[in-house]
């Protein structure tokens, strides 16, 4: 069981009045994954950088976590990561 991270950008957009999420970006670094989300918090209404542990070859999730967070996110954001 080789375990994998991988680090992403979430951004969120407003749809009928609503934060939902928006597109999702792979970054190679954590640090590129927050630079990413801090630099598109400008032109969105939020983003998140996210670091995913996941099994390489079965593809299940290990762990899921909020690196940082820019703008509005929506409240149960963090709560839907846990559950994934």
């Amino acid at each position: 069981m080789a375990m994998k991270s991988t680090f992403m950008v979430q951004t969120f957009v407003v749809k009928r009045k609503r934060l939902v999420p928006g597109d999702r970006e792979v970054s190679p670094t954590e640090s590129g994954a927050l630079k990413k989300a801090e630099a598109m918090a400008g032109r969105m209404p939020g983003t998140a950088a996210i670091k995913v542990i996941a099994d390489d070859e079965t593809g299940e999730l290990e762990a899921a976590t909020i690196l940082g967070q820019f703008g509005e996110i929506p409240d149960d954001f963090a709560e839907a990561l846990q559950n994934a």
